[in-house]
């Protein structure tokens, strides 16, 4: 990529009726924002919007030429398994130009468990 290419994140969630279901993503969007000048959005599975196509469609607009989607998930089920590499092929379809990679649910990683660990043991502290 050369410094004019823009890598884009979108934390991808499950979505909810209750609009407050998504502050903590919200949050977590603008601690990125505020760490990159790359885009980061939020789409979502179902009940809110935008969705993953939408987003994708917003950033490659936007001048990205390559997406990681980031499933905010805490493990990895149905959603994250089938649901999801179904609506990252249809997005690479229609955006050939751009290279759109899936990150593992952040429940998988190592560094997050241990921070959740770490909180659990924080709270029974107290």
């Amino acid at each position: 990529m050369n410094k004019i290419d823009k890598h884009g994140i979108i934390l991808f969630g499950h979505g909810a009726r209750d609009p407050r279901w998504a502050e903590p993503f919200e949050r977590l969007a603008a601690k990125l924002r505020a760490s990159r000048t790359d885009p980061v959005s939020l789409a979502f599975l179902e009940l809110m919007s935008p969705d993953l196509p939408t987003a994708v469609a917003r950033q490659a607009a936007d001048g990205c030429h390559a997406i990681t989607v980031v499933p905010v998930f805490f493990g990895q089920g149905g959603h994250v398994r089938k649901d999801l590499p179904e609506i990252v092929e249809r997005c690479r379809a229609a955006h050939p130009e751009v290279t759109i990679d899936c990150a593992t649910a952040v429940g998988e990683d190592d560094a997050v468990l241990d921070a959740v660990a770490a909180y659990c043991l924080r709270q029974a502290a107290q």
